[in-house]
């Protein structure tokens, strides 16, 4: 693995919820320490983030400028950041063909109930999408605390798809 900024993609079919969430967390330099550089896409994106992922992001005091739903074949284009890792976060994506991404980063299935996909009222709804963020702070946490470039690359693998397996 090269020095930082390391490039993250979260994917997630809809790209409106969990990978908008993964997405603005692994920016945070309060969690990651400027360590990395994320971005988000889906498979069939919805067009637009999910307004209470949104409005999470924003109670918690992350910028949400930038966000948006988009394809991941903008990241198989030329001229798209070389990735380093692309993470899926929901069932539906880690079982699709993804494209070819240049670089042949490393890829982990981080998958987790879609908080979008909560039918109760408001709160309920709010819950899940606190949940689900508090899911992925965890995981980024551990991912942001493995000594990247000092672990053989088998390794690593090992390490990121085990943070996706163990219960939070």
């Amino acid at each position: 693995m090269t020095d930082a900024p390391y490039n993250v993609l979260f994917l997630c079919t809809g790209n409106s919820a969990r990978s908008i969430l993964a997405e603005a967390l692994i920016n945070d330099v309060r969690i990651t320490g400027g360590r990395f550089r994320g971005y988000s896409a889906g498979s069939k994106p919805k067009g637009v983030p999910h307004p209470l992922a949104l409005e999470l992001l924003q109670r918690i005091g992350l910028p949400i400028d930038g966000l948006r739903s988009k394809s991941w074949d903008e990241f198989a284009e030329a001229g798209a950041p070389r990735l380093d890792f692309v993470f899926t976060v929901c069932d539906q994506a880690a079982g699709e063909q993804c494209p070819y991404w240049p670089g042949q980063p490393m890829t982990a299935h981080w998958g987790m109930p879609d908080p979008a996909a909560v039918n109760g009222d408001i709160e309920e709804q709010r819950r899940a999408f606190a949940e689900t963020l508090h899911v992925l702070r965890r995981r980024i946490e551990l991912f942001a605390s493995l000594p990247l470039a000092t672990l053989d690359r088998m390794t690593l693998q090992q390490r990121v798809r085990r943070i996706g397996s163990e219960a939070p």
